[in-house]
């Protein structure tokens, strides 16, 4: 399981060179690390969180119409946010020594 993790880790950012998209070897010490591993982890929770909500309807006295269609996507991220500084999945603990090893080898 750690190495399938290490593969995706590696073309993740492989990826992100590619892309343009933040790369994480511009983190300088562990506190931006794990702020960046925090940052992915709210992201893929906010994933998760959409599609979770994706199946409810808006048959409910209080909701539907253009203002909550219109902020849904911002309440998803907020909830994934407070998720992941609470500790969410643990991926951010990974991520973050993740991060640190491949600085240290230079793999990035």
């Amino acid at each position: 399981m750690d190495n399938l993790l290490e593969l995706q880790l590696a073309n993740a950012a492989g990826a992100g060179r590619a892309q343009g998209t933040p790369n994480i070897g511009g983190a300088r010490n562990e506190a931006e690390a794990r702020a960046t591993a925090e940052e992915f982890e709210s992201f893929f929770l906010s994933q998760m969180i959409e599609q979770m909500f994706s199946q409810v309807g808006e048959e409910n006295p209080f909701g539907g119409g253009p203002g909550e269609r219109a902020f849904t996507g911002l309440l998803h991220e907020e909830y994934a946010n407070v998720m992941a500084q609470a500790g969410g999945l643990g991926l951010a603990d990974r991520l973050t020594s993740e991060i640190l090893r491949y600085q240290e080898t230079g793999e990035i």
